[in-house]
């Protein structure tokens, strides 16, 4: 496997890039070369790690992509989304990461990685993959429940059944009793009709389906009834981050699916 190269690419996050770290190592760790993607503010936060997994022998790399803050608005080195000043900025964040696609795309053809693992909130890599035929995994830095219990509430939109904010309301076709109310979903959850998202939010989800499947900040002993669930009921493919393995949960036979398909962290 020396002779495949993986690409990284999270949002500015720490949550993201964090996840992100190691995942990458975790791969490199069994041969294949890792490059992450990410900014010059940004780069220390993977540096040290990866001298580290250099000086034991795993070949893993960062490339660093000029990020356009003041140009869109931003304080200068505003490259992280704790370091937004205030919330209303946070769309000048999303549209500087855009500008990015056209450096990203360099690299893309320089590097001709075989795989992109990019974060869901960065959703035009999927462009980028596809214009360079280059399979992309998208990042989720949650949970199987929350993406269930999403994914439940947009199709269900059992929010409009209640007459109060307060009043609770359960979330059908899950494998467990949830209760919610009002109150407790994002603005995103309460949109009624597709019509009525904003472009980039239709990106975001349009690009959460595409591609070879999800990665998930998980692992598939935590949460088994929801890993299953996403996989088996909702029909989609997913890989699990976990403290010991990279697992593919697509396959039908659970205990050859643990042997073939686990990446266990020596």
């Amino acid at each position: 496997m020396s002779h495949l190269h993986f690409f990284f690419f999270p949002l500015m996050a720490h949550g993201h890039m964090i996840p992100t770290l190691d995942m990458a190592k975790l791969v490199a760790s069994h041969g294949v070369k890792a490059t992450i993607i990410t900014t010059p503010l940004n780069e220390s936060v993977f540096s040290k790690a990866i001298q580290r997994s250099k000086q034991v022998g795993t070949e893993i790399d960062i490339r660093v992509i000029k990020f356009q803050a003041v140009e869109n608005g931003l304080p200068e080195g505003c490259e992280r989304l704790d370091l937004i000043p205030s919330d209303d900025l946070l769309s000048n964040f999303a549209t500087a990461t855009t500008m990015m696609q056209e450096p990203f795309e360099q690299l893309l053809q320089e590097c001709r990685p075989d795989c992109l693992v990019s974060d869901m909130f960065l959703p035009w890599t999927s462009d980028s993959a596809d214009k360079f035929n280059i399979p992309r995994l998208v990042f989720h830095g949650t949970s199987y429940f929350a993406l269930c219990a999403a994914d439940s509430i947009r199709h269900y939109m059992p929010f409009k059944n209640v007459s109060s904010d307060s009043e609770t309301f359960a979330v059908p076709n899950l494998p467990n009793q949830i209760k919610l109310t009002r109150t407790q979903l994002s603005p995103f959850d309460l949109i009624e009709e597709e019509e009525s998202m904003s472009p980039k939010i239709k990106a975001l989800r349009e690009s959460g389906m595409k591609g070879y499947g999800i990665v998930f900040n998980s692992f598939y002993e935590l949460e088994p009834d929801y890993a299953e669930h996403y996989t088996k009921v909702l029909g989609r493919k997913t890989w699990a981050i976990g403290p010991l393995s990279l697992c593919n949960r697509d396959s039908d036979d659970k205990a050859e699916r643990g042997k073939k398909n686990s990446i266990d962290k020596r």
